[in-house]
Parts: C-alpha cells; sequence; structure tokens
C-alpha cells in the first residue's frame, strides 16, 4: 500500500514546484520594492516632455526646419533625420508597446 502513494505524493510535489515557480516568474516582472519614488519622477518626467508645451515646441521645431529645407538653407538629409527624431520621440511609448507585444513580454 506504501508504493500505491509514492507516485502520487511526487506528482503533487512536482505540481507544487511548477506553481512555485511560476509564482516566482510573475514575482521577478514586478516592480521592485521601493521604487514608487523613481517610477513617480520618471512619470512626471514624461509627462514634462510630452506635455502641451514640449508638442509646441516640437511643432515649431519641425516648421522652421520644414521652411529652412524649403529655401535650401538646410540639408534634406539633416532635415529628415529631425523630423524622424521628433516622430521616434512622440512614439516612443508606442513603439515600446509594439516591441513588448512581439517578443510575448505583458
Amino acid at each position: 500500500m506504501r508504493k500505491f502513494f509514492q507516485p502520487k505524493a511526487a506528482a503533487l510535489a512536482t505540481a507544487l514546484m511548477a506553481a512555485a515557480s511560476q509564482a516566482h516568474a510573475q514575482a521577478v516582472q514586478s516592480d521592485p520594492q521601493g521604487s514608487s519614488a523613481l517610477l513617480a519622477g520618471v512619470m512626471w518626467l514624461q509627462g514634462s516632455l510630452m506635455g502641451n508645451v514640449a508638442t509646441a515646441v516640437a511643432v515649431m521645431a519641425v516648421a522652421a526646419v520644414g521652411f529652412m529645407m524649403l529655401t535650401g538653407r538646410l540639408n534634406w538629409r539633416y532635415g529628415a533625420t529631425v523630423i524622424l527624431g521628433c516622430f521616434i520621440l512622440f512614439g516612443a511609448t508606442t513603439i515600446v508597446s509594439g516591441i513588448r507585444a512581439a517578443s510575448g513580454a505583458a
């Protein structure tokens, strides 16, 4: 009768270890303890850089670069680089979300 319970105990132990490893994997993906102050600071910085003032400045910069490109005072390649940089700056959250979705991360 003792041999009858050993495979069940081994299966139960394996299931518990698998559940513990899944719980540990989920705990690794969460924010570390005490990072709320850093996260709040980064979120404030992101809000400042992506706010209304930054958007207005970027629009004026793109308009100035475009005008200089049209009048022949600026190389087209440099102008396109500036405009592409603005698209990357303001689309960074969308770009990162796409990369994380493609890699399978939640």
